[in-house]
């Protein structure tokens, strides 16, 4: 009578078969890490409805954040100075992607690293700033979106001059700063002679410098204002705004939220869409394409806003056409 033994035999063999499995091996698959994203901001915040159309983004593209993908938020709140250490600090703690929003943090964060994946999401002239090599070969670790700024600097004074005829001397409110300001001045130097405007510039690097140039603009006489797109002005709109109301200036500048706050006109790109748009470049880097091999995109649509309560506080009659023309009339 052997078949009690043998049992218990099988019964021992198939214990330790089992104590194995749970010692060497896996008893149900395991779950991948999440991706980890990180956006860095300076002109705007984290909470910002703007930025915020990247998370939309990446849940069209079909990630989630806390499932798999996590999204660390980095601002520099408006502060260019502190734009180099955050840099650093962001670096040490390589991210799988970095999306930027401003130029001076992306030319940091190209200066730092060679191997982290930036996707450029708010960015004016990446080719004429050195960020990449072209639109359609970027180069190295770095793609993403341009704004097309450069192409935009003549369309904004062409409707500046169509709806103040009149205005023969514009104050250019500029950041020397900024990598891109100088090429900005140039091309406004090259078309105003054709509208019979004359240019005056000047600069505003700190918060502390944005009441003294008033004075300035004061003293050439300007009739306009034209402030260039920078996240200084941006974050000190409502001082700077204030500041031309008093001098009774019309203001135009590329982002809806200085015609909204009381700036006359604003012609450019909606940023939400290039934040909704970033997502899509971070899906094919995190899939493995290299960003090397993705072509720079340029906006196709552009928005005008135009605030009819300043214009007829400085006695401007806004022409009809503009008005059609404007994707939102504030008043």
């Amino acid at each position: 009578m052997i078949q009690g033994p043998v049992r218990k035999g099988m019964v021992y063999r198939i214990a330790m078969l089992a104590g194995c499995l749970a010692l060497f091996g896996p008893t149900a698959p395991t779950e991948a890490s999440p991706a980890r994203i990180a956006v860095f901001l300076v002109a705007f915040s984290p909470t910002d409805k703007k930025p915020q159309e990247f998370l939309y983004g990446l849940r069209e593209a079909g990630h989630f954040e806390g499932r798999d993908v996590t999204v660390d938020w980095v601002s520099a709140k408006g502060d260019y100075d502190r734009v180099p250490q955050l840099v650093a600090e962001l670096v040490r703690r390589k991210p799988d992607v970095i999306v930027v929003e401003n130029t001076i943090a992306a030319r940091a964060l190209k200066q730092n690293t060679s191997s982290i994946p930036i996707v450029m999401a708010v960015i004016a002239d990446p080719v004429g700033t050195g960020l990449v090599a072209s639109l359609a070969h970027p180069g190295a670790n770095i793609t993403g979106l341009s704004m097309m700024t450069n192409e935009l600097t003549i369309k904004r004074l062409q409707l500046l001059k169509e709806v103040v005829p009149s205005v023969a001397r514009v104050a250019v409110v500029w950041n020397p700063r900024h990598p891109w300001h100088a090429k900005v001045l140039e091309d406004l130097k090259a078309a105003a002679p054709s509208m019979s405007i004359d240019l005056s510039f000047v600069s505003v690097s700190t918060p502390e410098e944005i009441a003294p140039a008033f004075g300035s603009i004061r003293r050439t006489r300007a009739q306009a204002v034209y402030a260039i797109e920078d996240t200084l002005l941006f974050v000190h709109r409502a001082e700077v705004l204030e500041l031309a109301s008093k001098a009774r200036l019309p203001v135009i500048h590329g982002q809806r939220e200085f015609a909204q706050a009381g700036g006359l006109l604003s012609y450019g790109v909606e940023l939400g869409h290039l934040f909704r748009r970033s997502a899509w470049y971070v899906d094919k880097i995190l899939k493995g394409t290299k960003p090397e091999d993705l072509p720079v995109e340029q906006p196709r649509e552009f928005e005008l806003f135009v605030n009819l309560t300043t214009a007829r506080a400085l006695g401007l009659t806004v022409p009809q056409a503009v008005l059609l023309a404007a994707d939102e009339v504030f008043q």
